[in-house]
């Protein structure tokens, strides 16, 4: 078995389609709006001149509460869903001081709005669990950073843990609290208990880390590349890893797989390229150490019209979240926004649309929370914008 490709996380090409046929198109609501800027009701992705690259960004949203880790300008905030900022986390060397947003003494219950300082270098993924305490990937000095020869891979990353009102805790590395830095981090999530995943990957393939509520570390689960599974009897396909995601409230790992066969020119026999072949999620068992189940994912067929005959085109969706109930959400990019296909347990599916403009994705993240509701942060040439879609009532 062929080692897989690295994970794709965006779709390279976009088909050209307005709603697709026989899917529903599922109602938008636009929150509200960020200006791009370094101040504190501010998003700092790029300057208004446009001479500042994207850097990192992370999102999440839970129980309506939305939180955003601000690579560019050194912050992490939480809003509300009417756009009130609440908190901030700043690196007071590096972002000007809140005007709006006072000190919180402990146990001073008169503070609504407050900031609290600690020396963010460059926030990226984060995530939220049920007592609303923050996750933030961190990506350390360049002097501390340090390289694992046995598995060649640099290791720059930890997990910054904040409180319910943005107070630091600790730091989450190989271990646990203090521990030794992280490879690059390609999944931070919150599962049941409080549990925090840390998805990483490796040269090998991935490498799980699980923690306990307390930031003990209970599990280390290495995805190697050639252990992937395959199709029963397809040894001939090659694999290509989508994506790996923890569950929201369970102890497993959805690991998306995408399978392809080669295609020969039949007058010749020589092979002309490859196509796919099949989708699957792979459901890991934690505690098990285990693989559950394989979920089929049908295709996205796109059909095609030209020189006189007309085709279906089968083209592959990408997994882009997990709801509570093990519902695996998947999307596919066209003109007007994604096609969105969400799988069920016991293998019932719906299909919708989302409507997203092309001018809406100069920078773009998405988060599917829990409860199943999708949301997004979409920039534009001047502004943020904090969407989302009830996908829970859709479901």
């Amino acid at each position: 078995m062929k080692k897989p490709l690295f994970s794709l996380s965006v779709a390279l090409f976009v088909i050209a389609a307005c709603t697709p046929a026989g899917t529903d198109s599922i109602n938008r609501e636009d929150l509200f709006n960020l200006d791009i800027g370094p101040m504190e009701d501010q998003i700092a992705l790029y300057s208004i001149e446009g001479n500042r690259g994207i850097r990192r960004a992370g999102f999440a949203m839970r129980e309506g509460f939305f939180y955003i880790a601000d690579g560019n300008g050194g912050k992490i905030v939480r809003y509300n869903s009417y756009g009130d900022l609440l908190f901030m986390i700043y690196n007071d060397e590096t972002a000007p001081s809140p005007a709006n947003l006072k000190p919180k003494a402990g146990g001073d219950s008169h503070v609504i709005r407050w900031a609290f300082t600690y020396p963010l270098l460059s926030p990226g993924k984060i995530t939220v669990d049920a007592r609303n305490h923050i996750y933030v990937e961190e990506r350390m000095p360049a002097e501390r950073h340090s390289h694992d020869p046995e598995n060649r891979v640099l290791l720059d990353s930890v997990v910054l843990h904040f409180d319910e009102d943005g107070r630091f805790i600790e730091y989450l590395g190989q271990g646990g609290p203090g521990g030794g830095p992280f490879s690059r981090i390609t999944g931070l999530y919150t599962s049941g208990n409080n549990e925090v995943v840390v998805i990483c990957r490796m040269i090998h393939g991935w490498n799980v880390y699980w923690y306990s509520a307390q930031g003990e570390q209970i599990f280390l689960i290495q995805l190697k590349n050639e252990a992937i599974p395959v199709p029963q009897g397809r040894s001939d396909l090659s694999v290509s890893v989508d994506n790996v995601i923890a569950a929201p409230d369970e102890r497993k790992i959805y690991i998306k797989v995408d399978y392809y066969r080669n295609v020969y020119d039949e007058s010749t026999n020589t092979r002309t390229g490859t196509e796919p072949a099949s989708s699957l999620v792979w459901v890991f068992n934690v505690d098990g150490n285990v693989y559950d189940e394989a979920i089929e994912v049908p295709f996205y067929e796109y059909g095609y019209s030209g020189r006189g005959r007309q085709a279906n085109v089968p083209l592959l969706y990408s997994i882009l979240g997990l709801a509570q109930g093990g519902r695996i959400l998947l999307y596919f990019p066209v003109e007007t926004g994604y096609d969105v296909l969400m799988i069920y347990p016991g293998g019932r599916q719906r299909r919708g649309f989302i409507r997203i403009d092309t001018g809406e994705l100069r920078f773009s993240d998405f988060h599917l929370s829990p409860d199943g509701i999708l949301c997004a942060l979409l920039v534009d040439e001047w502004k943020a914008k904090l969407v989302w879609w009830r996908m829970d009532r859709f479901l």
